[in-house]
């Protein structure tokens, strides 16, 4: 049994740029939709500051929340047009695509099969839970999903508290891809998150590693993320699917 919890200290490792990656899947670029940018200054400034890690795509995905964030694809891709234009006017060589972090709820669940849903790759569709608990019919979402061709990615599966090891592992036996934050392997969460992040990639269970980038303070964190062990280990699983994109 791995212990998910060992606090063993770890040297840093040299600096290795996010260009193993190609692509990042999980971001809030779009201006305005959520709470990621503001405003398009902010939406560039972020932009090339990905394409200063090594980043050649971003696949940007703004919340979609039936309480909060009621964005729909029209509201989606018109400001990812935005975005494209005034990339193309300061004469920005970045690939950006848009999906979606889909909160799954009861709203969410009733659209399936009836909506089509923004995603990205291979139809992967990114998907968050509460913080507070996961939806007691969850694994009958996840299966209606699929029933829809839909490949299921689960954003920051580690930052769910009541989750535990057991968890992970039943949600990987039901097809669903685990992506990861950059965030949790410096602990920026806690560091109860980032141990659980260690364990998840120790087990191979991270299928996607994403920025999940709102904000300049954001990232300014991720150079160090590139000196991690464990960020290092991950790509040496060859289990991301990041450059597949």
């Amino acid at each position: 049994m791995l212990k998910w919890f060992s606090k063993k200290k770890e040297e840093d490792c040299t600096p290795l740029d996010f260009s193993v990656l190609k692509t990042d899947i999980h971001s809030h670029f779009i201006p305005g939709i959520d709470d990621g940018a503001p405003d398009l200054e902010a939406s560039i400034y972020l932009i090339k500051k990905m394409q200063e890690l090594g980043y050649k795509k971003v696949i940007t995905s703004p919340h979609v929340m039936s309480d909060f964030y009621k964005n729909t694809p029209e509201i989606i891709l018109e400001g990812l047009t935005d975005v494209r234009a005034e990339l193309k006017r300061q004469n920005i060589n970045m690939d950006i695509e848009a999906a979606a972090e889909y909160y799954i709820d009861f709203d969410f669940e009733q659209k399936i099969g009836k909506e089509k849903f923004l995603t990205f790759g291979d139809n992967y569709i990114l998907v968050e839970l509460s913080f507070m608990q996961a939806p007691n019919n969850l694994f009958d979402i996840i299966f209606k999903l699929q029933m829809e061709d839909y490949k299921v990615v689960l954003a920051h599966p580690e930052r769910y508290a009541y989750y535990v090891e057991k968890d992970y592992e039943e949600l990987v036996a039901r097809g669903v891809l685990l992506q990861i934050n950059l965030l949790s392997l410096i602990g920026y969460y806690s560091p109860k998150i980032q141990q659980k992040t260690k364990g998840l990639i120790a087990e191979n269970q991270v299928s996607f590693v994403g920025t999940d980038c709102h904000n300049m303070s954001h990232a300014a964190l991720y150079e160090k993320c590139q000196t991690q062990k464990d960020w290092h280990d991950l790509v040496n699983s060859g289990k991301l699917l990041n450059a597949t994109l």
